[in-house]
């Protein structure tokens, strides 16, 4: 039974579903959004992209367009964006304001989750691709200047990498939007955990979570936070096909998140995945009909102290038939399986 680090509560592990907008349309992501708060996910992730990872994967729509939509044709599920990156491609101060919009649609049901971005995404803007030490400066300073407007401030701001000009949200939910930030190791950990409430990161690691907590607990920070963690399978009844499809499009996600930030276009990451096979795939990616395999894979996550898992399904063409075969035995068999503070 995991054990709950400093400043972290594990509570009821909640259990998500990803609005892919890498792999489906925005008409097809508000149908799938709808279907996975039927059939019981607690809450709602959405990628935030300008490309696909691969060719292969084939849209990627307006995160914040069909989030809204989202926010409209659901009734329960929390939404979150997994996640945004405010520094190049996006003014911090547009962050906010479609954060707060956002939140005041979907009823305070939206929770904004922040990061330092990729190439593949952020070079469209024309600007220069900044160093990994530049962005986190970058995205310090647009962390101030969100937390600010979505409290209520007005704003005038004048720092190194931003300036905003007498700014102020007139459209906020009731309760400002809580942030999240994705970090990865301990100088991430160091600097964003006093500025956000929430930890998101991509490995199951028990030492970025119990660093997190402590660095919070020295800052004096008594609200609890979440960890947030994603975990892609290409569930099918064929676990040929699921392996085939997860190889289609999935095979950059084992290329790492050090290399996958710095790659600019589609064909750079099926040039840098060129050689990954689909045993790589199956050894990073559960494949096929098991649902306890599934299970298995998320049990590091709440081993690590998580609180939140969201799942990534391959593939538009196997969305409808996981939601409706397999996605409410799957959600039985993790809350049976996840532990209960």
């Amino acid at each position: 039974m995991p054990v709950a680090a400093p400043g972290v509560s594990l509570g009821v592990m909640r259990f998500g579903y990803t609005l892919m907008t890498e792999q489906s349309g925005p008409r097809d992501l508000v149908r799938h959004a709808v279907d996975a708060e039927r059939v019981g996910f607690d809450f709602e992730v959405s990628s935030d992209h300008y490309f696909p990872w691969l060719d292969a994967q084939g849209h990627s729509p307006n995160a914040w367009v069909t989030l809204g939509a989202v926010a409209q044709a659901t009734e329960r599920v929390e939404l979150m964006t997994y996640v945004t990156c405010p520094i190049l491609r996006y003014h911090p101060a547009v962050v906010a304001q479609q954060a707060a919009t956002l939140g005041a649609l979907s009823g305070g049901r939206f929770l904004l989750n922040l990061g330092a971005g990729e190439a593949l995404n952020e070079h469209v803007a024309g600007q220069r691709w900044p160093a990994v030490g530049e962005r986190h400066d970058m995205l310090e300073e647009a962390i101030e200047i969100i937390r600010s407007l979505l409290d209520g401030e007005r704003l005038t701001f004048d720092g190194q990498h931003f300036r905003v000009d007498s700014a102020i949200l007139w459209d906020r939910p009731d309760e400002p939007v809580e942030l999240g930030v994705a970090v990865s190791g301990t100088q991430s950990v160091s600097r964003f955990a006093p500025l956000v409430d929430h930890l998101v990161t991509t490995e199951p690691s028990a030492d970025v979570v119990r660093q997190w907590g402590e660095v919070r607990d020295r800052e004096g920070i008594e609200a609890s936070s979440r960890v947030i963690g994603q975990i892609p399978i290409s569930w099918d009844a064929d676990a040929d096909a699921a392996l085939a499809r997860a190889h289609q499009q999935f095979r950059w996600f084992s290329l790492g998140w050090k290399v996958n930030a710095d790659l600019p276009t589609t064909e750079a990451f099926d040039s840098a995945s060129a050689s990954v096979r689909p045993e790589d795939v199956a050894a990073g990616i559960t494949c096929g009909p098991d649902l306890d395999a599934i299970v298995e894979a998320a049990s590091a996550y709440w081993e690590a102290g998580f609180t939140d898992l969201a799942i990534v399904q391959i593939g538009e063409e196997k969305q409808d038939a996981f939601l409706a075969e397999a996605a409410r035995p799957l959600l039985e068999k993790l809350r049976v399986a996840a532990p209960r503070d």
